[in-house]
């Protein structure tokens, strides 16, 4: 390198002889660099025409809804940390973090762990209300609406638990929720006496009104809560969330959102929305630390809610709001401080550009796996109106086969990363997916 090394700021030359060189310079300014110089020689790969550029600038650059093209889309998978060769398809269950989340919540839990007094760990605090600040934000919700917890299941428990029934009171939910959901919902009610009714939307709706009156039959004078998952974890079909919170509320009926598989994946406003409880977890969609999720309480609805656990810092918490639902014990500060880092990420990006890039992820694989793999069935409707980034397929010769063996053959033979499910094989792609890797998995689907 002409006796020049990366690490030099009056490196601006960047020597053509080198290109890892110039590649090594961008992911350090990118990154930062520590990040870069731990992380450094695996982030050399690639390609991409504007290795000089951030990716901040990159997307500054697209104006409103322009798509960004798959060269951009090549440098934001770059920031992940995923092995090279796997075709990660499964960000309904899990998502890897961004080196900027991973190396935020190494660089916290190192700073705790060597210096864990109180004075140190005060600053925590102010880092847990700019993620609050951050969150809030990004959903279109107030600060004070925000309750940072663990994960969707925990902000699903803290409402079945915390509202008030009595015998001969109806919750609605769908049958198609995440079974943990419906599962509390079924513990709760055996408890305390109430009745606990469950819909069934049409296998292949044509419509949204199909979903809409559905839920909208299962209401009587005597439902207090409808209850369901904005997308579901098990066909890929969503409900329009607005018209059924609408309906609810003109009824007197309060709404839970569970936004596990939205929460970073649409462009959502709560407010917009107007659900009275949505839940999401940091660890799918939205890319960030793990045990890390939200819960948001719509403000005339907090007083009415009772904690799941009271912990230390109750009483002062009580007062200000959704924070009440989060006085859970020691927590991981790392964790709840890069909440903000993921937020971010994703604004720079542009939420409704990644809303757009799933979408568009999606729908390549429909229309792919129609093409490509004869007799398949797809479970997943293509409209947009009603599905989002999950994809869930079968084809004939599926109904024959061990489903663990054919996870492991999908895993171990063609470095896919997805689930299957007795119903089909289910692919949820993400930002850090590309279109070639679209051709790939419906290939290596084809050839079973």
């Amino acid at each position: 390198m002409n006796g020049r090394d990366c690490s030099d700021p009056g490196n601006q030359g960047y020597p053509r002889e080198s290109k890892n060189c110039s590649r090594r310079m961008f992911v350090r300014h990118l990154l930062g660099g520590a990040a870069a110089t731990v992380l450094g020689p695996s982030l050399t790969h690639g390609g991409g025409t504007s290795s000089l550029r951030t990716w901040r600038e990159a997307a500054s650059e697209l104006i409103g809804d322009q798509p960004a093209d798959e060269t951009f889309w090549g440098l934001v998978k770059e920031l992940f940390p995923i092995r090279k060769g796997l075709i990660m398809m499964n960000a309904a269950n899990l998502c890897p973090s961004p080196y900027v989340v991973q190396q935020l919540v190494f660089k916290y839990m190192q700073d705790v762990d060597a210096d864990p007094s109180f004075p140190n760990r005060a600053k925590f605090e102010d880092l847990k209300e700019e993620a609050r600040a951050a969150v809030a934000n990004y959903l279109g919700a107030d600060a004070d609406e925000v309750a940072i917890i663990r994960n969707t299941t925990e902000g699903n428990s803290t409402v079945i638990s915390g509202l008030t029934f009595s015998k001969g009171d109806e919750v609605v939910i769908w049958d198609e929720n995440h079974p943990t959901a419906n599962v509390a919902w079924d513990v709760r009610a055996e408890r305390f006496g109430f009745t606990v009714k469950k819909v069934t939307t049409p296998p292949h709706p044509g419509n949204a009104a199909q979903l809409l009156d559905a839920f909208r039959a299962a209401l009587t004078g005597r439902t207090k809560v409808l209850a369901f998952s904005h997308l579901s974890n098990l066909t890929g079909v969503a409900l329009p969330a607005k018209e059924l919170c609408q309906i609810a509320r003109e009824r007197g009926i309060l709404t839970l959102v569970d936004g596990a598989q939205t929460f970073g994946a649409f462009s959502l406003d709560l407010h917009d929305m107007g659900c009275d409880f949505f839940t999401g977890s940091a660890h799918k969609w939205l890319c960030g630390p793990k045990e890390a999720g939200i819960l948001y309480v719509r403000k005339e609805r907090i007083d009415k809610l009772w904690p799941l656990t009271v912990g230390d810092g109750w009483e002062e918490a009580s007062l200000q709001g959704a924070r009440k639902f989060e006085t859970l014990g020691q927590r991981d500060d790392a964790r709840v401080a890069a909440l903000s880092k993921a937020i971010g990420f994703h604004q720079d990006i542009g939420k409704e550009r990644i809303e757009q890039r799933v979408r568009g992820l999606a729908a390549a694989l429909q229309s792919r796996i129609r093409k490509g793999i004869d007799g398949a069935e797809i479970v997943t409707p293509l409209d947009p109106e009603l599905s989002g980034g999950i994809v869930v397929f079968s084809f004939p010769k599926m109904a024959g086969m061990d489903l663990g063996a054919l996870l492991e053959k999908l895993y171990q033979k063609h470095n896919i990363g997805c689930n299957v499910l007795p119903w089909g094989i289910r692919l949820s792609p993400h930002v850090y997916n590309l279109m070639d890797e679209v051709d790939k998995v419906v290939e290596a689907v084809r050839s079973l």
